[in-house]
């Protein structure tokens, strides 16, 4: 579970991008949709503890963020839009880290490289790939373990048919164990039959649409008026 209290963030202000924020989301998937420069991506660093509230609480597993960050953090998988890897670790070290944050043995490294389809690239350093690979090995470390709380920034973008189809089936995998999916993406159709709610920010303020429609045409008008930034209607 995913709860926010209160929460107020901007840049330059309190509340510039996002205002009095409440909202509890429950295991299923929930697409985060919106134009451009709504506040979806900084919503979802905060949900992963990427940034902190000026005011209010972010909790994960009934857990606070900033004041118990190893049991909150435990669960969570963040795939970035960006990634920002330390450039002049190897792959297989950051993916070492992240096999004993999660309690994970180090073979399980190599099976996530695979996964990816950079086997054979774990000695190189995060420099040393292309900004494509560097998206793949975010991926990896996100994929590693069991984690019960994916949070994932286009997930879709700049992949190509077969990483998609992975992804999708990843993402369908952790929903079928029970787990919480946020994701922000401006590609939606092919989640859009997995999803349980939809989320936009409007105003500063947060819009859920719960249930959705039936997987439809009537589903898929919601989510593209969302998309758009428009009220579900």
């Amino acid at each position: 579970m995913i709860e926010l209290r209160g929460v107020c963030f901007g840049y330059t202000s309190p509340a510039e991008v996002l205002d009095d924020v409440s909202l509890v989301l429950e295991p299923g998937l929930t697409l985060l949709l919106g134009p451009n420069g709504c506040g979806k991506s900084t919503l979802l660093k905060i949900a992963a503890g990427v940034e902190k509230p000026r005011r209010g609480v972010a909790r994960v597993g009934g857990h606070d963020l900033w004041q118990e960050e190893v049991s909150a953090r435990r669960e969570l998988a963040y795939l970035p839009e960006h990634p920002d890897l330390t450039p002049y670790a190897s792959v297989r070290d950051v993916l070492a880290l992240v096999c004993g944050l999660r309690g994970e043995p180090p073979e399980r490294a190599e099976a996530a490289l695979e996964w990816v389809g950079l086997q054979g690239l774990g000695g190189r350093t995060i420099r040393e790939l292309s900004k494509g690979q560097r998206r793949r090995a975010t991926l990896a470390a996100a994929r590693i373990g069991h984690p019960g709380c994916l949070l994932l920034d286009e997930p879709l973008e700049g992949m190509d048919r077969v990483s998609r189809h992975r992804l999708v089936g990843w993402v369908r995998e952790r929903l079928d164990a029970g787990a919480l999916a946020l994701v922000v993406t401006q590609e939606f159709e092919a989640l859009a039959p997995l999803a349980t709610r939809a989320l936009t920010v409007r105003r500063r303020r947060c819009e859920i649409v719960e249930p959705l429609p039936p997987i439809g045409p009537e589903r898929d008008a919601v989510l593209e008026r969302l998309a758009r930034g428009d009220a579900a209607g």
